[in-house]
């Protein structure tokens, strides 16, 4: 797979359909993650960080409105809604939901790819590829964070835990704030996973894990990731 083409994920329960818009994506050089039904949808939201998201109105267990409920609480990723209905109603509900933009159906493939290239131009996603921090160089569609040119092997949790401190430098964030950011919940959770976690990014970047250069514990108020670092020798 091409990790230098933009992911569109589709959630789509309709098989025909779902593979109608794949081909056309492909043909158009778009990665393709493809979900069945809403909560296939949310973990792959989640998990793969795509760049725009296709989804259907009428979904099981979760319909399209709770499904873009739900990611809406954690990305500002371009939603496209697909529905079989002409109500406006539905189609107001959905953008007041954060939906970007719609389609119904039966609708030309064309326009389809047509709306997924404005949105992905509009979001900036074809430009801003990679995030580069003074040393750590991170690729938005692949998803891999390099330092000083060498690929850092970190699980899903910690990539998405270091792009948010390289994407917030210079701030300081509390545990419970980090754990609200990074695992979703509501409610403040167990912090020492967040520890945890932080412990194992410093394992892997730092020359002195007891020593940080990069996220620091700023005593009494949280982590803070500190740009403009000296190079570690």
């Amino acid at each position: 797979m091409n990790t230098d083409t933009e992911k569109i994920l589709v959630i789509e329960d309709d098989r025909e359909i779902r593979e109608l818009i794949e081909l056309y994506l492909k043909s158009n050089h778009y990665q393709v993650l493809l979900a069945s039904d809403g909560q296939e949808g949310l973990e792959l939201a989640e998990n793969a960080n795509p760049d725009l998201v296709i989804l259907d109105i009428l979904l099981p267990p979760k319909n399209g409105f709770e499904v873009c409920h739900q990611i809406r609480k954690k990305s500002n990723v371009p939603i496209i809604f697909l529905t079989c209905k002409q109500d406006s109603e539905d189609i107001i509900k959905g953008l007041n939901l954060g939906g970007d933009d719609y389609l119904t159906k039966p609708f030309d493939p064309g326009i389809l790819i047509a709306r997924v290239k404005a949105l992905l131009r509009r979001s900036g996603t074809e430009e801003k590829r990679n995030l580069i921090i003074d040393d750590l160089e991170i690729d938005l569609l692949g998803y891999t964070i390099r330092l000083k040119g060498y690929e850092l092997p970190l699980s899903a949790k910690e990539r998405k835990l270091l792009l948010f401190f390289a994407q917030h430098p210079n701030q300081v964030f509390s545990l419970e704030q980090i754990y609200q950011k990074i695992w979703g919940k509501d409610s403040y959770g167990d912090t020492r996973t967040v520890m945890v976690h932080l412990s194992n990014i410093r394992k892997k970047m730092e020359v002195d894990p007891t020593k940080p250069k990069y996220i620091q514990n700023i005593r009494g108020l949280g982590y803070m990731f500190q740009s403009n670092v000296s190079g570690n020798d």
